[in-house]
């Protein structure tokens, strides 16, 4: 089968991540897949929501947007308090996901909010997103350690996501437009630099998938995600 960027099924589309993308934010990246292009920023904020109040923890909680023209057709944009059902679903999996390798104690009652802004789609927003969420964040984090408002970064461990899915037959990692909208199975994974799943989202859109499909979805990403990990490493300068 033929691949953007001559890709074999094993491999993911070229990544790229711009630190310092914007200028007020604590945390700002461009992340890029191939053609996929996200904003992500991270902004430090000195309060939590209620249920964190007087508990000495902090928070991360994200929101995700598609600009009219990130597409080959405008959509409508999202507006305050009548975001759709995808947008809200893609913000709290990245929210829950950087959640997971937080340590609150450390970070202190302070919230970082992400926000993924997606300025050109062709497949994989949702993993761009929270690789590129996870750099922000680690600025942000960063910012306030020279600061002097935290001692440490309150990062447990590195993660990333990616997708895969089965594509005219074949298992295949970071699946682009084209071929996500064909997909018979479309599948995203999160997880960390220990190779510990934070979650898996997977659909048969045509025909049921057998466990040893899953098994091998599932291998794919896991050498994906480490290959993001890296970039996402070699872009921080760790």
């Amino acid at each position: 089968m033929s691949r953007s960027y001559n890709r074999r099924a094993n491999q993911i589309r070229p990544v790229k991540i711009t630190r310092n993308y914007l200028k007020h934010p604590e945390g700002s990246v461009l992340i890029e897949f191939g053609e996929t292009k996200v904003i992500c920023t991270a902004s430090v904020e000195e309060s939590v929501p209620h249920h964190r109040k007087n508990t000495g923890l902090g928070w991360v909680t994200a929101e995700y947007s598609m600009l009219p023209r990130a597409t080959d057709k405008r959509v409508k944009r999202d507006r305050s308090g009548n975001i759709n059902g995808r947008s809200q679903e893609i913000q709290r999996l990245i929210g829950r996901a950087l959640r997971s390798v937080v340590d609150f104690d450390l970070l202190g009652e302070r919230s970082i909010y992400l926000d993924a802004d997606v300025i050109q789609a062709d497949g994989g927003t949702r993993t761009a997103s929270i690789s590129g969420a996870f750099v922000a964040m680690y600025d942000a984090m960063l910012h306030l350690k020279k600061e002097g408002k935290i001692d440490k970064i309150p990062v447990k461990e590195f993660l990333a996501a990616v997708s895969v899915g089965i594509v005219d037959g074949n298992c295949v990692i970071d699946l682009d437009y084209s071929e996500d909208s064909t997909a018979e199975v479309d599948m995203n994974v999160v997880m960390t630099e220990n190779e510990k799943l934070v979650e898996v989202q997977g659909t048969a859109e045509e025909s049921p998938f057998s466990q040893n499909q899953l098994n091998e979805m599932i291998d794919l990403a896991q050498k994906g995600i480490q290959k993001i990990i890296k970039v996402q490493k070699e872009t921080l300068g760790i």
